[in-house]
C-alpha cells in the first residue's frame, strides 16, 4: 500500500514534494516493522536529506525522519549513532512544541531505549519515569504510547534485578494491550514475552516457559520464523531451558537463533554476539550474558 502511495506522489507531486517525503517517510516504518533495517535506513535517510532541503532543519516532519532514523539505528545495534539522533530530536522538539508534548515525550521514550541497550540503566529508568508520566497526563493511563513506556519501564526494572515492580509493569501493559489490541498483535506479544522472561528470572520457570513458548510460536505465525522479535523469543526461551538445566535444548535452540541472527542482523549485530557467547559459555568456552526481549 505505501509503495503503491509513494508512487502516485512521485508521479503526481514529484520526489521533493513534503507529501512525496512523508510517504517516504512512511514506506520506511513498515520496512522497519518488518524487520528490513537497510531497507528503512535508506527510506529514512531519503526523507531527512529531502526535509532539510525543502523545509529546514528544525521542522517537525524533519525531526520525524531524524528520530525514526534514531530507531532503525538502534535496531541495527549502532547505539551510539542512535543516541545522538534521539538527543537532537528531543532538544529540537522540546524547544518547538515544549516538553508535554507527545512528540517530544516519544524522542524522551526512544533515548530512554537506547540508554537501556547501553546498559545505562540508571539513566534510562529516570528518563522512562518521565516519559510515563508525561504520557498519563497528556494521553491518559491506557493510551498504546503510555502502555509502551510502562513496558519499557518494567525492562528496565528487571535489568537491575527490581523483578517484581517489572512484573507488575509487564502485567499492566499485557492486559491492556490484549484488551486493544487482541492476543496476536506484536505489541501484545512483546509484553507476552517480556512477562515470560521476567518470571523465569524469578524462577516461575513453568509459566515463563509457558509464555515464552507462545510468544515464539505466535510471532513465527504473525511475524515469520525470521524476524527480530521471533529470534529474540528464540534466545529468551533458550535461557529458560538452560536455567531449568535442559541443556541440549537449550544448546540447539540457542544454535537455531545464533544462526538466524548471523543471517538476518549480520555477524557483528550485538544481539548476535550475545548468542554466540552464550553458545560458547554452554560449550564452557566464553562467559554467559543476559537475555533480551
Amino acid at each position: 500500500m505505501y509503495r503503491r502511495a509513494l508512487e502516485g506522489y512521485e508521479k503526481v507531486f514529484g520526489p521533493e514534494h513534503p507529501h512525496t517525503l512523508t510517504s517516504v517517510n512512511n514506506r520506511g516504518s513498515v520496512l522497519e516493522i518488518q524487520g528490513n533495517y537497510g531497507e528503512a535506513e535508506a527510506m529514512y535517510r531519503r526523507a531527512l536529506e529531502g526535509y532539510k532541503k525543502v523545509l529546514g532543519p528544525e521542522h517537525p516532519h524533519m525531526l520525524t525522519s531524524v528520530s525514526s532514523l534514531g530507531s532503525v539505528f538502534s535496531r541495527q545495534g549502532r547505539y551510539g549513532e542512535a543516541e545522538v539522533m534521539h538527543r537532537r530530536a528531543l532538544e529540537e522538539r522540546k524547544k518547538a512544541l515544549g516538553p508535554e508534548h507527545p512528540d517530544t515525550l516519544t524522542s524522551v521514550s526512544k533515548l530512554g531505549s537506547v540508554l537501556l541497550r547501553q546498559g545505562n540503566y540508571g539513566e534510562a529508568e529516570v528518563i522512562y519515569r518521565r516519559a510515563l508520566e508525561g504520557y498519563e497526563k497528556v494521553l491518559g493511563p491506557e493510551h498504546p504510547d503510555t502502555l509502551t513506556n510502562a513496558s519499557n519501564l518494567g525492562s528496565v526494572l528487571s535489568r537491575q534485578g527490581r523483578y517484581g515492580e517489572a512484573e507488575a509493569m509487564h502485567r499492566r501493559a499485557l492486559k491492556e494491550r490484549k484488551k486493544m489490541f487482541g492476543p496476536e498483535h506484536p505489541d501484545t506479544l512483546t509484553s507476552v514475552s517480556k512477562l515470560g522472561s521476567v518470571l523465569s528470572r524469578q524462577g516461575k520457570y513453568k509459566k515463563g516457559e509457558e509464555l515464552e513458548v507462545q510468544a515464539m510460536e505466535t510471532r513465527k505465525s504473525v511475524l515469520g520464523n525470521e524476524h527480530p522479535n521471533t529470534l529474540a523469543s528464540m534466545n529468551n526461551l533458550a535461557f529458560t531451558f538452560k536455567a531449568q538445566g535442559h541443556n541440549n535444548k537449550a544448546i540447539s535452540l540457542m544454535e537455531n537463533c545464533f544462526q538466524f541472527r548471523k543471517q538476518v542482523l549480520g555477524p557483528q549485530h550485538p544481539c548476535t554476539t550475545l548468542s554466540l557467547k552464550a553458545l560458547n559459555k554452554w560449550r564452557n568456552i566464553d562467559i554467559i550474558p543476559n537475555g533480551d526481549h
